[in-house]
């Protein structure tokens, strides 16, 4: 069995019935640990030298520096 990944939480968490002003539990949004990498990964894919990356390396690696950014967040360490 395999463990399950710090994903932070939601990323853009709104209060019960926010949305709308409807009722949805249903509607978490994307992952602390998705929006870190997404943002990591707009930062390789803006720098030339990092274009010639697959996709997948360069998604690869977004996520290991998600995982970081999630790991220091659990320390308490402000940047």
């Amino acid at each position: 069995m395999s463990e399950k990944i710090n994903d932070g939480g939601p990323a853009f968490p709104m209060p019960r019935g926010a949305a709308a002003g409807k009722h949805n539990d249903s509607q978490q949004g994307m992952s602390l640990r998705d929006w870190f990498a997404g943002m990591a990964l707009q930062g390789y894919r803006s720098r030339v030298d990092c274009l010639t990356l697959s996709p997948e390396a360069a998604s690869e690696c977004s996520f290991k520096d998600a995982d970081a950014m999630l790991a220091e967040r659990e320390k308490g360490k402000q940047p």
